[in-house]
């Protein structure tokens, strides 16, 4: 078996450190874009290396080789099939795409229900405000986006810090990142490995919307302290939801008191660390392909050959 097999399986393991190295040094903007491109081929990768070993493991059957025109003999000849591997890899692309469906359905009940609770009430400017003195806010991209803000998380603010908080918000929805939300979210039910990637994924994006509401605000002090009183005051969002209290917010905080700086160097080392990574996997898969290809067309011509060593001259019958 070749062991550039492992490589898109095994590189979601770098994705804890790669997170912890990449997040701080990449403007909110860079990041968010760079992690969610990394999710998104690593998890396609490790996906395909599965389907890959899979599938070489079914033309071993005689029925499917025979259906496919390719040439047992050919087969065996080449690279061995590791037949237990290619039915655990089997295995867990079921398992995974099990988690992948489960995780699809359930965002399209969550956003059905949304929507319908939000259709319940009339927006103001896009902001719909919910009676109740459970702090809570968070956008929602349906129907051109809309953001809900409960009585209770208004309550909770002064008047400069609820701009701050619909201005993130709004940020949200103008950047669209629930698209980026729901790329991540899939590639980690995909591959549970990449988890921790995806979470610094989200945590850019929540940094990226925190960095634009500072832009419009003009204050970043503002913009701290109602991420700090939104956090404190409010509850954890469901999992398809981009709010203001969403992420590590003390490293959010942070990030808003301190002075922002550009850091060149650290900022291009990071993001060829996280190009490098996924084009490694992504090559290898490609690579893998390709062999798996060349075998299989090298198996089929093989059954041609012998299909027309046997078939009978016409000329020489009619010379008989």
């Amino acid at each position: 078996m070749d062991p550039d097999f492992w490589v898109p399986l095994l590189l979601p393991l770098a994705a804890w450190p790669l997170a912890r190295v990449v997040t701080p040094r990449l403007p909110p903007r860079a990041a968010s874009w760079l992690l969610t491109t990394g999710c998104l081929v690593l998890a396609a990768a490790s996906t395909a290396a599965l389907t890959l070993q899979a599938f070489a493991g079914l033309t071993v059957i005689p029925a499917i080789a025979h259906a496919g025109h390719w040439s047992t003999q050919a087969l065996d000849s080449m690279e061995p099939v590791n037949v237990p591997l290619a039915i655990g890899c089997g295995l867990v692309l079921s398992a995974l795409g099990g988690a992948f469906t489960r995780t699809a359905v359930r965002y399209a009940r969550w956003s059905r229900a949304l929507t319908r609770e939000l259709d319940d009430h009339s927006p103001v400017a896009g902001i719909i405000v919910l009676r109740g003195e459970e702090p809570v806010a968070f956008s929602a991209p349906g129907r051109g986006g809309r953001i809900a803000i409960s009585s209770g998380m208004l309550d909770a603010l002064d008047p400069a810090e609820r701009d701050a908080l619909l201005a993130h918000e709004r940020a949200h929805l103008r950047l669209r990142h629930h698209r980026f939300l729901n790329a991540i979210t899939l590639a980690a039910a995909l591959d549970p490995l990449l988890r921790p990637l995806c979470s610094a994924a989200r945590f850019a994006l929540e940094r990226w919307a925190d960095e634009a509401a500072a832009q419009h605000i003009g204050d970043r002090t503002v913009v701290a302290k109602a991420v700090a009183k939104a956090a404190l005051a409010g509850r954890a969002e469901p999992a398809f939801a981009l709010a203001a209290t969403g992420g590590p917010v003390p490293r959010r905080v942070s990030a808003l008191l301190a002075a922002p700086t550009r850091r060149l160097p650290a900022a291009l080392l990071s993001a060829t660390l996280v190009l490098g990574v996924t084009g490694w996997s992504a090559q290898t898969v490609l690579d893998a392909a390709t062999d798996l290809h060349h075998d299989l067309e090298s198996a089929q011509d093989f059954t041609a050959d012998a299909h027309h060593r046997h078939l009978p001259d016409e000329h020489d019958g009619l010379r008989r």
